[in-house]
């Protein structure tokens, strides 16, 4: 079996399960924001209107709730969607309650990984599509529909089809103008935006390997982006590390077998990849960015569980040290703790003296909700996961989807621009 199969077989008390098999599968871990949550609490009311009422769900310690996508609160809606997931988590005694503007805080999809609430082996089902960023860890990682989040409050568990696995295998030598963003965008464009569908999207080979824990974040994150239910890297002593920094908590390992079944095998050579952008409007549409070097652009925005992790922002600042930007700049670290990180190393300091608005962790102008939405005829260079009509802001607006490094260099020309062009 590979390690999804074998992870849902543990999650259903079987010894074994096979792609297209259905069943119900106990969940480890359950996380509400902002925008998902107060859906999901509709849902419950509505059960209660029928007779199905909650009166305590299932295990408090394993659910969690974020505070991220409307924040700071951009109008009377999202403050009171604040209110009633406060109200919801004190009364079903839900603790891990990540409060904006209070201790730590973040989206999300940061906060799984950069708090360890999620472990190798688990289920962790979530109100949200980047779910599948998670995988990362080795845990199946999946988003989940309001009503589904509900039921598992409910009972524990969720009825889940299984899977087919396709592995990438990635090797060579990656160039350092190179990122996972860069390699995730390459795939997408072979394979489209539904060549994944109801698919696991598996990882592997020795630039895999050689990865650190942020950028293979960034493959698992856009596994969405081509329909997969799941994105997953088998955990190694990379994960093992990266895991003792932030928890002592015990989990068991789970790896495929080594005669595992995939439905289909890709092989990536990397040594001679080009830094990637995606045209709009999807995430498929991809170019060599010297193919797009003309493109004159607005706004450069470097932020989102995609692309604000501490390497992602490393990476942007070794382009813009000493240097100043010619268009709008907007750098958002994905969490607290690594807005801290940024200020105590002094990268905070490069974005500002090149110009650029360090801000605080939300996820507002990437799904297009405040803190910076694009108006009509803007064209942006983004770092997020998503450039669909009127994603980033206005319907007549243009997302270009590039790596941290290709949006800081966009940013010192206003063109969109390869980091070789400023690197070398």
């Amino acid at each position: 079996m590979t390690v999804t199969e074998k992870i849902l077989a543990r999650a259903s008390g079987k010894d074994r399960v096979q792609p297209g098999e259905v069943g119900f599968v106990s969940v480890d871990k359950l996380m509400m924001h902002d925008v998902s949550g107060p859906g999901v609490i509709k849902v419950l009311n509505e059960w209660e209107k029928k007779g199905k009422k909650l009166d305590h769900i299932w295990d408090p310690e394993k659910v969690w709730i974020a505070e991220d996508h409307f924040v700071p609160n951009a109008d009377k809606v999202s403050a009171e969607n604040i209110m009633t997931l406060s109200r919801w988590s004190k009364r079903f005694g839900v603790t891990k309650h990540f409060k904006y503007g209070l201790g730590q805080y973040g989206i999300c999809h940061t906060l799984s990984h950069e708090e360890a609430l999620v472990l190798p082996g688990q289920v962790y089902v979530a109100g949200d599509s980047h779910t599948n960023t998670t995988g990362a860890l080795g845990a199946f990682a999946a988003g989940l529909g309001h009503t589904d989040i509900a039921y598992v409050l409910m009972y524990g568990e969720i009825w889940l089809k299984v899977p087919e696995t396709l592995l990438f295998k990635i090797t060579g030598t990656k160039p350092n103008y190179v990122m996972a963003k860069d390699i995730i965008l390459k795939i997408i464009g072979d394979i489209g935006t539904e060549g994944a569908n109801y698919k696991t999207m598996q990882f592997s080979g020795d630039v895999v390997e050689r990865m650190s824990m942020d950028e293979r974040l960034t493959l698992t994150n856009m596994t969405t982006e081509a329909g997969a239910k799941n994105g997953i890297i088998e955990p190694d002593s990379v994960t093992e590390s990266y895991l003792r920094e932030r928890t002592t908590a015990p989990y068991s390992k789970i790896l495929g077998d080594s005669d595992a079944k995939f439905s289909e095998i890709f092989h990536y050579e990397i040594d001679k990849l080009e830094p990637t952008v995606a045209k709009p409007f999807s995430p498929g549409n991809t170019t060599a960015a010297r193919e797009l070097q003309q493109v004159e652009v607005d706004r450069v925005y470097i932020g989102s569980c995609t692309g604000a992790k501490f390497e992602d922002l490393q990476a942007a600042a070794k382009i813009l040290k000493g240097k100043k930007v010619k268009v709008r700049t907007e750098v958002l670290p994905a969490a607290q703790s690594i807005y801290l990180k940024v200020v105590n190393q002094g990268l905070a300091n490069i974005f500002i003296e090149a110009g650029a608005l360090v801000g605080p962790p939300t996820c507002g102008a990437c799904c297009g909700a405040h803190m910076g939405v694009l108006g009509e005829g803007e064209i942006c260079v983004s770092t997020t996961n998503r450039n669909f009509p009127g994603r980033m802001g206005d319907v007549k607006s243009k997302t270009y989807l590039a790596s941290p490094l290709v949006a800081a260099a966009s940013a010192l020309r206003g063109k969109i621009t390869d980091p070789r062009d400023i690197l070398e």
